[in-house]
């Protein structure tokens, strides 16, 4: 039994989803002169809440504490996700007419990667964004972006000194806030009458299907099925009207709401569909939930396995990114130098520093080619197709790639 409480509905939480015990911070990386330094560790134990089924972490820390004017996160790396967010633009204002006429916030706009393209087609935008680094990276690219975190308070001094936005978009988001009322109720402050939010974010039945723990981590205050996510809106007057079901990491769900009053927003079909499935699969009952954490283990002796096998056989592995989810796995699999060598990011932030608690050395991708490594683990697995094209020269001298989840397999 433990004394924590449900964010949303207050329900004391009291069946755990999944223990991955005890874990550093996933993006607080080390300094090379601190590498001797003690590091705080925080428990990564999971619950689910049998009221209104939202998958939870308690939170250990602070959103300010996380989310620093240090922060190491660039959405603007990935060219894939570039890619989605054009995708997106282009989707989004033919559908609902969004042009210089209307306006577009973005919660957590990060490094200003999605709303570039708004402001090239004269759309007026706004970015909000908590980690000054980043937010000033969007300012640089001619993104106007506040560094504030979101909330009920900040959205109702928004709309003093500012028309309502038409369109109020959030990627990955959700997961990351603590207080998820004040979050959601601010939504509903924000929007103008007649307006849509967006947001996207993976989904829970997805990590449970391809077992996709290591994206459980301190940040992630929230793991979201459509039946929780209606939850926490309809709480606020807002109604999800459409959803559509997206490849980005391992699989997420892109939301569609309005004010609950919106008659000219019926629901699509899609939204009853989806939760039927959910329905189906189990996720408004415990027993899916308690059995997640066995094939979360069986992955553990897995990685190890393979890991321990090729270093017997004089065989080299390195890791190829170094993403807050390959942290937790790290972490929780107790892999550290000894098994993998290194790891190598195209962050420049992350390069010359050691990784959260294993502290494996973080190197530019240049050292793979230095190094002519027989096997390189593909921590963020979500973009595994672009880093296999970006690093394809392995392959001339029979390097292999491989991925740890759903399970530890290699790659063609």
């Amino acid at each position: 039994m433990t004394a924590e409480q449900c964010r949303v509905c207050g329900t004391g939480l009291e069946h755990v989803f999944v223990d991955l015990g005890m874990s550093p911070i996933s993006n607080d990386f080390v300094a090379a002169d601190k590498a001797n330094a003690m590091e705080p560790f925080y428990p990564l134990r999971v619950y689910v809440c049998h009221e209104c089924w939202l998958v939870q972490l308690p939170a250990v820390q602070s959103a300010d504490s996380i989310f620093r004017d240090d922060y190491a996160y660039f959405s603007s790396m990935s060219k894939s996700w570039l890619a989605h967010a054009k995708s997106y633009v282009d989707m989004i204002t033919e559908r609902f007419g969004i042009g210089a006429d209307r306006s577009v916030v973005e919660i957590a706009s990060n490094d200003g990667y999605l709303l570039q393209y708004f402001v090239e087609r004269g759309v007026p935008v706004l970015g909000v964004e908590p980690c000054g680094n980043v937010a000033q990276a969007a300012r640089d690219i001619g993104v106007d972006t506040v560094a504030e975190f979101f909330g009920t308070e900040f959205a109702t001094g928004l709309v003093a000194e500012r028309a309502k936005p038409d369109l109020v978009v959030g990627n990955n988001v959700l997961a990351h806030v603590p207080d998820l009322r004040d979050f959601v109720g601010g939504l509903k402050v924000l929007l103008a009458d007649g307006g849509v939010i967006t947001m996207e974010f993976p989904h829970l039945a997805r990590l449970i299907e391809f077992n996709q723990f290591d994206t459980i981590y301190h940040e992630h205050f929230s793991y979201f099925s459509l039946l929780a996510v209606q939850h926490v809106f309809s709480l606020h007057g807002l109604r999800i009207f459409d959803v559509e079901e997206i490849p980005t990491h391992g699989g997420s769900l892109r939301i569609f709401a309005c004010h609950e009053d919106d008659n000219a927003r019926p629901d699509s079909e899609a939204v009853a569909a989806l939760l039927a499935r959910e329905r189906d699969a189990g996720l408004d009952s415990l027993d899916v939930y308690r059995a997640f954490e066995q094939q979360v283990q069986k992955t553990k002796r897995e990685l190890l396995k393979f890991l321990i096998s090729a270093k017997e056989a004089g065989k080299t592995v390195v890791g190829y990114g170094a993403p807050a989810k390959g942290n937790t796995l790290l972490n929780f699999c107790g892999v550290r130098s000894d098994l993998l060598d290194y790891t190598v990011d195209v962050a420049p932030i992350k390069q010359g520093t050691l990784l959260p608690g294993v502290r494996i050395p973080v190197h530019a991708p240049e050292k793979i080619l230095e190094t002519r490594p027989d096997y390189v683990l593909i921590l963020p697995w979500n973009i595994k197709e672009e880093i296999m094209t970006n690093m394809s020269a392995i392959r001339e001298w029979g390097g292999q790639f491989l991925v740890p989840v759903p399970e530890v397999r290699l790659l063609d």
